[in-house]
């Protein structure tokens, strides 16, 4: 019997793995190693909105935040959302994460969780959260453009996991990529292996959330006319 589209991403997400070197200051946060009931909510996620062999549009983020699929392991999603529209509960986490807050308004108003993932997929090119320690020893968010020998640094690691992405049966006529300076490297990506026939590029929800909550509905609208365009 041939494999869901969740349990592709499950096994994606169960060998997820870096090794490679990182410039000093940073290090990398895999939420299957930290929490073992993050994959069970995981599992149960992808199960519920995935189990079928629909080909689904691709939405690039950049890489997961702490408070967000760092914990979670389903982006934008942190365990608030997860419970509440996604029917999901943690009980070894609580989260709150604003990114996702904008993300699933736009869910509710696309039609709910069943219908948004039965359309799209969501991850980022590089599927592990990043962090970079302060000079007071705290450790913060930290994206993969950050810096370039960071971005050098885990390159390749990004291209074999957007490859491994396509391969589970994305729609590649289209991509949305979330944040401008993200589809900068998206699209030098792009360029050299060829992922998608275009590129729809569309604000980040934390850029939303944090500058433009007065405009958020106009946003929210943005997307849903951008995702909406071919129903």
């Amino acid at each position: 019997m041939q494999e869901s589209f969740g349990e592709k991403v499950v096994t994606f997400n169960k060998i997820l793995h870096f090794d490679g070197e990182l410039p000093a200051g940073f290090d990398v946060l895999n939420p299957f190693f930290d929490n073992p009931e993050t994959i069970d909510a995981m599992t149960a996620f992808y199960h519920k909105f995935y189990n079928d062999q629909r080909p689904r549009k691709f939405i690039i983020g950049i890489n997961p935040s702490r408070h967000g699929a760092g914990v979670t392991a389903v982006p934008f999603t942190d365990t608030k959302r997860l419970e509440s529209a996604c029917g999901i509960e943690m009980k070894s986490a609580h989260t709150h994460e604003i990114s996702s807050v904008f993300l699933y308004d736009v869910i509710s108003q696309y039609g709910g969780p069943e219908r948004f993932y039965a359309d799209f997929y969501i991850n980022s090119p590089f599927p592990l959260a990043i962090i970079r320690k302060q000079k007071g020893g705290s450790w913060l968010n930290a994206n993969y453009y950050d810096d370039k020998a960071l971005f050098e640094s885990v390159k390749h690691f990004m291209v074999k996991s957007l490859q491994s992405h396509i391969s589970l049966g994305l729609d590649t006529s289209e991509v949305f990529v979330l944040g401008k300076k993200n589809a900068t490297f998206i699209e030098k990506l792009n360029r050299e292996n060829l992922f998608f026939d275009k590129m729809t590029v569309l604000e980040h929800p934390r850029y939303i959330q944090q500058y433009k909550s007065k405009e958020k509905q106009l946003y929210i609208d943005k997307y849903l006319i951008a995702l909406n365009k071919e129903k």
